[in-house]
C-alpha cells in the first residue's frame, strides 16, 4: 500500500463552491481507476474545524505503485495542473491499513496527523508505537478505515483516519469528505503490512 496527498490551498476569499462543484461533476471519474485503494476528495475551509486556510486536499490509498504512478500521468493529474498549477505530492510507504466499526457507513469527515520521528528515536520504536496508535484508533466506532504510514526521506509518519460522523478533538488537521471513490478498497492489504 502507498499513500499519497497533494495540498492546494487557495485564497482566503475563494469560493468554496468552485471545490465542491468540481468534485461533484469529476469525482466519479476514478471509481474504477486501477490500483485505487481509496480516494477521499477533502476539503478544508477557513474557520472550520480550527482550519486557517481554503485548501483541496485529496489523500489517496493505492493497492500499487503502478496505479499511483498511472495516475500521475494521467489527464486527471494533468487537469489539476492546469487549473491550480503543480503540486508538491506527498507519499508515503504503507505501515497498516484497517476497517473501522463503521465500514459499511459514507464518511463525512476525515483526519491526518503527521509526526516526525523524534531525534535519535529508533525507526522500529516509532513504527511500533504507531501501530498501537492505529490499532487503538480503528476500533473507534464511528472509524469508517483507517491507515498509517510513513516517509523514510523525512521520517514523518502520517496517521490518516476517515469517520462517519465528525471527528473527535485531538484526532489532527480536519477535512471534510466531499467523495470518495473505492474500486479496489477489498485489494488494500489489511492490519499490519511488514
Amino acid at each position: 500500500m502507498h499513500a499519497m496527498q497533494y495540498e492546494i490551498t487557495l485564497p482566503a476569499d475563494y469560493d468554496m463552491d468552485i471545490i465542491r462543484n468540481r468534485v461533484a461533476t469529476r469525482g466519479h471519474l476514478l471509481d474504477d481507476f486501477p490500483g485505487l485503494g481509496i480516494k477521499a476528495y477533502l476539503t478544508r475551509e477557513r474557520g472550520v474545524d480550527g482550519s486557517p486556510v481554503n485548501q483541496y486536499a485529496p489523500f489517496y490509498l493505492w493497492t500499487t505503485p503502478e496505479g499511483m504512478n498511472s495516475f500521475l500521468w494521467s489527464p486527471g493529474f494533468q487537469g489539476v495542473v492546469q487549473d491550480f498549477g503543480r503540486p508538491e505530492v506527498q507519499h508515503w510507504t504503507g505501515l497498516a491499513h484497517e476497517e473501522g466499526p463503521a465500514a459499511g457507513a459514507v464518511p463525512r469527515a476525515a483526519t491526518r496527523r503527521r509526526e516526525r520521528l523524534a531525534p535519535g528515536e529508533a525507526p522500529v520504536d516509532a513504527v511500533e508505537r504507531a501501530l498501537a496508535e492505529h490499532a487503538r484508533v480503528t476500533g473507534l466506532d464511528s472509524v469508517v478505515a483507517a491507515a498509517v504510514a510513513i516517509d523514510p526521506r523525512r521520517w514523518e509518519l502520517v496517521h490518516f483516519t476517515l469517520w462517519a460522523g465528525a471527528a473527535p478533538d485531538a484526532a489532527g488537521e480536519v477535512f471534510q469528505v466531499l467523495h470518495v471513490s473505492d474500486p479496489h478498497r477489498g485489494a488494500l492489504p489489511r492490519g499490519r503490512q511488514w
